[in-house]
């Protein structure tokens, strides 16, 4: 029978920011979306304050002294969940890393799992600092609701295995769980269970596979054939290339200038170019969107546009050229832009890039060189280390992030020092 392992790091921003500054432990700590604005990531202390999830700050911030409130530290946060995925890799046959904190882990075949378990839950601990819970269960979405218990029950020690229970004390402790915990089940969906009288995970498990196809979708129909013990979904261990890339963000005041919209774009379209070689692609087309704040008073604008790039294409300065020929189509003046951002379009396999009639074998191999070079030493030293010239501007549209933290792991500046 196959078994599987969900672990996931507990309230994972707000821990990795604890991991290094010992003055945020047993303190309420929150950490905030772009631009600082809502409650993405909640340490223990601030739940217990009941603050939500996607609350605004500007609602919180003053009926809760006390409240420690930090910006969004991506870079952080995407080391550290690397270094937990390589560690717990390292622990298993196989691993598909579902989120930045989450994986699922290959168990079949283990003696003792329980024992891997807090293995598991005590190197990351010791090596890395932060704290996980590990779920298992026969099927992926047992092995969800073994995690959901591992964290909500103090009693399992943060590991819990469902498939020790019999069936009586299985029927107990998935009736005292609600529905709306099943993984895939959305609160519209379980509201609509819930009309037919199916409130908790023991009733879902119970429920006709061939009734929840009828009334919802194949999907749900696995959910409940999952919660039976029929495994129906396989571990990914090699992710399907993305068919489309987005690079957008909200800029951290409103801008009317060109030229800032320019700077922001063309810095999207090098992040997207370079996600683009990363997955050994390229693109056919490029759609370019510039939109004002829906939530302000005054003049509203939203617009975009497609242009196929003609060959297909990973080339940066290309790309980029059709992204700045859009914006001169799309901006107007006299509007307060709040967001913008670049999607390619059209992907196909490198490997198959046919060239044109005109086209000079010697001046591709040149911008595949400076390309790869740029890669290079942008992930030796950080995103943006080295750029093109249209990027490097007054940067007015940048993310506002009051309360960062440095990046502890990846710049040598940032590194911790001890006296």
């Amino acid at each position: 029978m196959p078994l599987f392992a969900l672990a996931d790091v507990n309230n994972f921003y707000a821990s990795c920011e604890k991991v290094f500054d010992p003055k945020l432990r047993g303190k309420p700590v929150v950490v905030l979306s772009n631009n600082d604005g809502c409650v993405v990531a909640r340490s223990p202390e601030a739940k217990a304050l009941g603050i939500g999830m996607a609350v605004p700050w500007h609602e919180l911030k003053d009926g809760l002294p006390g409240v420690i409130a930090l910006s969004s530290n991506y870079t952080l946060y995407a080391d550290m969940s690397n270094r937990v995925m390589r560690i717990l890799g390292d622990m298993v046959p196989a691993q598909e890393i579902y989120s930045i904190d989450e994986t699922f882990l290959d168990l079949t075949g283990i003696k003792r799992p329980d024992e891997l378990g807090h293995a598991m839950k005590a190197r990351v601990a010791q090596w890395i600092g932060l704290p996980i819970c590990v779920g298992m269960g026969s099927t992926k979405t047992r092995a969800k609701i073994s995690n959901h218990v591992a964290k909500k029950q103090p009693q399992y020690g943060g590991v819990f295995d469902l498939e020790t229970l019999t069936p009586p004390q299985e029927d107990a402790l998935l009736t005292s769980i609600d529905v709306g915990e099943v993984w895939g089940v959305g609160s519209r969906i379980a509201k609509r269970l819930r009309g037919m009288a199916i409130e908790t995970v023991k009733d879902l498990r119970d429920a006709d596979p061939k009734v929840m196809q009828d009334q919802f979708s194949v999907v749900l129909e696995r959910t409940v054939k999952e919660l039976k013990g029929t495994s129906c979904l396989e571990l990914e261990e090699v992710y399907p290339p993305k068919q489309q890339i987005m690079c957008s963000h909200s800029f951290g005041r409103d801008i009317s200038e060109f030229q800032d919209l320019r700077e922001a774009l063309s810095t999207y379209t090098a992040r997207a170019c370079e996600k683009l070689r990363a997955q050994q692609h390229m693109a056919g087309a490029v759609y370019t969107f510039i939109h004002t704040n829906p939530f302000k008073k005054g003049p509203q604008l939203s617009r975009g546009i497609t242009l196929p790039l003609g060959d297909q294409t990973d080339d940066t300065l290309t790309i980029s050229k059709y992204v700045q020929n859009a914006l001169r189509a799309l901006y107007f003046p006299g509007y307060r832009y709040k967001k913008a951002g670049v999607m390619l379009m059209e992907l196909r396999p490198k490997e198959m890039r046919q060239t044109a009639l005109f086209d000079d074998p010697a001046r591709l191999k040149k911008r595949d060189e400076l390309n790869k070079a740029l890669d290079t030493l942008n992930l030796e030293y950080g995103l943006g280390t080295v750029s093109f010239g249209v990027t490097k501007g007054r940067k007015n549209w940048k993310m506002r992030q009051l309360n960062k933290t440095p990046r502890y792991t990846t710049r040598w500046s940032d590194l911790m020092r001890v006296h």
